[in-house]
């Protein structure tokens, strides 16, 4: 590697505790109230690289590994992978700038964001199917002025973000054009 590029590694081990369970003791209503005896447990990696390639040319990746699980509960079994966290995600985003001529300042942008089947809200029931969803920009930049126009879920993919249960699951975002001007001085 050379001095443009950067990489970082995490690895986490994280416990939650005192989590709210369902009150499963005897004469309480069921589902009617709740006590802090849960926990759960989130285990992973997440591994970053970018940096510039090239010059005007960068990039950033990034791959993400989750472990995320029930490890006390009253109602939900022990094991259960939570609801909404896929086990692996990636993400690639890459952006091009002319350094010379006519179109000095002018870039071109595309990013990758895939996420893995997940289970849904603490149901193991059903699941969340995985996507790939595009992003895209357009840009120029020069003596101070910056004016953008982004294309978020370029091809207008279908796809869910969460859940919270199998009467709530929420889409995401469908295709949209966002521009933005700036001026810095």
């Amino acid at each position: 590697m050379n001095d443009r590029l950067s990489t970082t590694l995490a690895f986490y081990d994280l416990t939650l505790s005192n989590v709210l369970t369902e009150d499963t003791r005897p004469f309480v209503p069921p589902g009617e109230y709740s006590i802090q005896i849960g926990e759960q447990r989130s285990r992973g990696i997440d591994f970053t690289i970018g940096g510039e390639i090239l010059p005007g040319w960068s990039i950033i990746a990034g791959y993400a590994y989750t472990d995320a699980k029930v490890t006390k509960d009253n109602s939900i079994p022990v094991g259960t992978r939570f609801g909404n966290v896929a086990e692996n995600s990636f993400n690639l985003w890459t952006k091009y700038e002319f350094q010379r001529g006519s179109l000095q300042g002018f870039g071109v942008a595309v990013g990758l964001f895939f996420v893995e089947d997940r289970p849904g809200f603490f149901d193991s029931t059903y699941e969340l199917p995985n996507y790939l969803r595009t992003d895209a920009g357009l840009y120029y930049q020069r003596n101070g002025l910056r004016a953008a126009i982004n294309f978020k879920n370029l091809f207008d993919v279908t796809y869910f973000e969460s859940s919270f249960g199998r009467a709530r699951i929420f889409y995401g975002e469908p295709f949209a054009v966002e521009g933005t001007i700036s001026w810095e001085f």
